[in-house]
């Protein structure tokens, strides 16, 4: 069983190029210790994965991604993860600190706004076809060939081209799923998710937050249901049960996690598991 303290952590590499850049794209031939990883391991920035041939599996917070050509992964800060590769991966991974793109839009919300980031109640991944998925990859290319050439003024053209290929994913990802592509429906919404991401071990009651957020729970749930499809509540516990895993991910006992995130007992924390993965937290851990 793998532990906590042997959880790898890759940390973003601002110099590799000289002066500071917040963003990297990498060929993931070239990046094999890397980006395929077999044993258990988590990133402290964001990842986009674009996959043109191979296959195998990929383990995002124990949901199993099926690698084929024309796969895109979408991977948030902390997330624990592992790769299991049967036929030799070819494609691209791009990975950016979240201030590569705070510090110019001055908007703490910004990466929020997109649906594929911080997202556990629908998938991190999603299939494009190959029209669509070329296309993502000539946007790629321009930032590859800006890489090439680097200049002073090359993380403003870059930070613009990224920006482009995020609106165009996002374009992708809600019409695939459903859900709503507009990236600026509510600012109320997108503070939902910062705090809930920061702050839901402490507050797992939709009023905690509607206070910190200075509106009505009616408010809250209205704009929750028209951006993702779920209650503000149902949200939380997605949230709660994404964490969850990690902590089992992480070799927590069951009664260590219980109480850490706020239940009363062990049998209530057992109940609200199964409710959601239909398994007990304990049967989880066994089959990680």
């Amino acid at each position: 069983m793998v532990t906590a303290s042997q959880i790898k952590t890759y940390h973003f590499l601002p110099y590799k190029y000289g002066a500071e850049l917040l963003l990297d794209l990498g060929r993931m031939e070239t990046l094999k210790n890397y980006v395929l990883d077999t044993t258990l391991h988590q990133v402290s920035f964001y990842e986009i994965v674009f996959i043109e041939e191979g296959s195998g599996t990929f383990s995002l917070d124990g949901k199993v991604t099926y690698i084929t050509p024309g796969t895109i992964i979408f991977i948030s800060p902390g997330q624990v993860r592992r790769w299991e590769i049967k036929d030799r991966i070819k494609g691209y991974t791009l990975f950016f600190d979240k201030d590569f793109l705070h510090l110019f839009f001055s908007d703490e919300l910004f990466l929020y706004r997109f649906q594929y980031f911080h997202q556990y109640s629908h998938p991190t991944n999603m299939k494009l076809d190959e029209s669509s998925f070329e296309t993502c990859l000539g946007i790629l290319q321009e930032i590859e060939q800006e890489f090439g050439q680097i200049q002073n003024d090359s993380n403003h053209l870059i930070r613009s081209i990224l920006y482009q290929l995020l609106i165009v994913l996002n374009r992708h990802y809600a019409k695939i799923y459903n859900v709503q592509r507009d990236t600026y429906i509510h600012a109320d919404f997108y503070r939902f998710r910062s705090l809930l991401e920061k702050k839901f071990l402490e507050n797992q009651t939709v009023e905690s937050y509607t206070k910190m957020l200075n509106i009505s729970s009616g408010f809250l749930n209205k704009i929750c249901r028209q951006f993702s499809g779920l209650t503000a509540q149902q949200m939380i516990h997605y949230k709660l049960i994404s964490e969850i895993k990690k902590e089992l991910h992480n070799n927590k006992s069951a009664k260590e996690i219980c109480y850490e995130f706020g239940f009363s007992d062990p049998s209530n924390f057992n109940r609200f598991f199964k409710k959601f993965t239909r398994t007990t937290p304990q049967q989880y851990r066994k089959n990680i």
